[in-house]
């Protein structure tokens, strides 16, 4: 068995791997098990009781958090001439269309979000090999392709993301930084899990929420008891 570091011992002085924790004391809990020292991002891993494989049981959705992620999202708008000038008020930090798809083709993608048109989806539709292992492919059921791209990224820029389930039927998704206050981690993980409910497919049977974890960069995993959650 590997050597336990320093920071890990002191990390599991303060909580025990085994108990399962309210949402609200493990919301102050992973800001004291935290060591590192950057403003660490704050996941939720949220295991479902689903099969991916079956299209009828694949969970995406989009979430608006209320106290946004505690990240500047670097938003890429890839529109027509017309549409420049809204992108660009709406606090966009690249715009155009044929030079950034030749970028991307070139291999840039120093970007968090790409918000498109429908009438450009031809064009944009050539990167899928490039954007789409990246989670970066822009999709209506994300709100990342619309006519009103400026709309779309000011919900960006205020915290709208967009979550998946993964092959293992696992959701992986960020809700803020350690630096924030546990009432507002607290607050940004319940939208999350509300609207992951209200996501559930018809054709899911038994358990709907397996486990729910939290934790930050680098901090072991905290067990949330689903019971924190109304509805669920």
């Amino acid at each position: 068995m590997a050597k336990l570091t320093k920071k890990q011992k002191e990390a599991l002085s303060k909580y025990d791997p085994s108990q399962v924790y309210s949402l609200e004391a493990a919301s102050s809990l992973v800001k004291e098990i935290t060591n590192v020292k950057f403003d660490a991002s704050v996941d939720v891993d949220v295991r479902l009781g689903v099969d991916p494989r079956k299209a009828d049981q694949m969970v995406r959705g989009v979430v608006a958090l209320p106290h946004g992620t505690g990240k500047d999202t670097k938003v890429l708008v890839l529109c027509t001439p017309d549409k420049e000038e809204e992108a660009k008020e709406a606090g966009a930090d690249y715009v155009g269309l044929d030079d950034y798809i030749a970028k991307i083709e070139g291999g840039w993608t120093d970007i968090d979000v790409i918000i498109t048109m429908p009438n450009v989806m031809a064009k944009v539709g050539r990167l899928g090999r490039v954007l789409g292992p990246r989670g970066l492919m822009p999709n209506p059921k994300a709100g990342t392709v619309t006519l009103e791209v400026g709309k779309a990224v000011k919900e960006v820029k205020a915290g709208k993301i967009d979550f998946k389930v993964d092959k293992f039927g696992i959701i992986h998704a960020s809700v803020g930084k350690v630096s924030f206050a546990p009432e507002k981690i607290q607050e940004n993980v319940n939208e999350l899990i509300q609207t992951i409910s209200k996501l559930k497919p018809a054709s899911s049977k038994g358990t709907y929420f397996k486990s729910i974890h939290l934790s930050s960069t680098m901090s072991p995993g905290i067990k949330v008891d689903k019971g924190s959650f109304q509805g669920i």
